[in-house]
């Protein structure tokens, strides 16, 4: 069995019939619908395209690349409810990157109406980092099923881990800086994870003052399962949700909550990202 189990989105688990020569040349990352954004820095030329990987004695399916979670663009339908203000007749769009103090958010779901910003929601996308590199496990997998041609031998010893501790930290830190604008600002804000990262966060933080996801609370926690398909592919399924606030941010680290933004600052912001390319619809492109 591959440790690596999706490739440019693509299952290793059967492989019948794939063409992996012609995948790994085009470089695709369906869910971006756009050439793989994760290369290598020795060879930028090269994506790696490994969307998640088997981890552990117990092969559990881990996500490893951010982008893996637009499948089906599901976690932007999953914080609809989140748009409080949003009436029929409004434009969805998707904008990504928008900066505010204390980082650039990943995404915003805007409901728009006439080219104004009616109301919308943050989301911070996190997969586990790695330690070491899946390189040799891809390479592997790649000499296994036939593709040659690659610049190197990896050796069969070298391996990867899983860099729990700092991913969660850097999280965590990341959304006491922000939370407390969404919550000055009476928006939400959305961490959109795998249930694997949660567990970890619920173990090894201050977690038992979240409660079960709640509308009033600006920090909305949405938990993600890799669900197998039969033997040959895996598919995200939502499998939780938390909330909290400001506050129960800073208590997971032992902080206090500080303060403030001027909403309109966002909104101008985000109405200058706002165009035909970010409209969203459940099979469009995104930011080609």
């Amino acid at each position: 069995m591959s440790d690596v189990i999706e490739l440019f989105g693509k299952t290793t688990l059967d492989d019948q019939g794939t063409e992996w020569g012609a995948i790994v040349d085009r470089q695709w990352c369906p869910f971006l619908d756009r050439k793989c954004m994760k290369i290598r820095k020795s060879q930028p030329e090269i994506a790696i395209g490994t969307c998640s990987v088997f981890y552990g004695r117990a092969k559990r399916p881990l996500v490893i690349c951010p982008f893996r979670l637009l499948e089906r663009r599901q976690i932007f339908v999953d914080c609809l409810h989140l748009l409080s203000t949003h009436d029929p007749g409004n434009e969805l769009h998707i904008v990504p990157e928008v900066w505010v103090p204390g980082g650039s958010v990943d995404y915003f779901l805007v409901s728009v109406r006439d080219g104004k910003v009616k109301d919308f929601v943050g989301m911070e996308l996190q997969t586990l980092d790695t330690t070491g590199t899946v390189w040799p496990a891809r390479q592997r997998f790649l000499r296994k099923v036939g593709v040659y041609g690659v610049r190197e031998d990896p050796p069969p010893y070298k391996t990867y881990g899983m860099n729990w501790k700092m991913t969660a930290k850097t999280i965590l830190i990341q959304l006491h800086h922000k939370i407390q604008i969404f919550e000055a600002i009476n928006k939400h804000l959305t961490l959109v994870i795998q249930d694997s990262l949660l567990e970890y966060l619920r173990k090894n933080f201050q977690f038992s003052h979240f409660s079960d996801a709640r509308l009033g609370d600006p920090m909305q926690i949405h938990s993600y399962h890799m669900n197998r398909k039969g033997d040959c592919s895996y598919s995200l399924q939502l499998d939780s949700r938390f909330s909290t606030d400001s506050k129960g941010i800073a208590a997971c680290l032992g902080l206090q909550a500080e303060a403030n933004i001027d909403l309109e600052q966002i909104v101008q912001r985000l109405e200058t990202k706002i165009s035909s390319h970010t409209l969203f619809t459940l099979s469009n492109a995104l930011f080609r």
